[in-house]
């Protein structure tokens, strides 16, 4: 009587660690691209200083050049763009929650310098 086993796509345990060892291959075409798009961008951010942009309008555009490198050297260069949902959830949402906090404390901030400058300086 055969024994029946459940196979995942390798024929032997040494095919299976020779496929596991080999890893992932991805076209070096690939890392040219990205590393093209991080020099743009990067040549992006520098032009914002070489034209003088000054005010909000500089901040974010440096703010989103930057997250749009970052977002690249992780998906690609990291490896994320390939891995688990879960994993990447778990690395990228607690920056992102920072940014919310970061945020709500600057309006509180704000609320707060309001407060003090109106009962402080007589108005209240």
């Amino acid at each position: 009587m055969a024994t029946a086993h459940a196979t995942t796509g390798h024929d032997t345990p040494a095919d299976a660690a020779a496929g596991h060892a080999e890893g992932q291959q991805h076209p070096i075409k690939l890392y040219m691209v990205v590393w093209g798009w991080l020099f743009i961008l990067s040549a992006a951010s520098y032009a914002v200083d070489y034209f003088h942009v000054q005010g909000y309008l500089r901040w974010t555009l440096i703010l989103i050049f930057m997250t749009l490198k970052a977002g690249l050297i992780v998906a690609v260069f990291m490896h994320m763009a390939w891995e688990r949902l879960a994993l990447s959830y778990a690395i990228l949402v607690p920056p992102v929650l920072v940014l919310v906090f970061v945020a709500m404390m600057v309006i509180e901030s704000e609320y707060t310098h309001w407060l003090r400058v109106f009962f402080f300086a007589g108005g209240g």
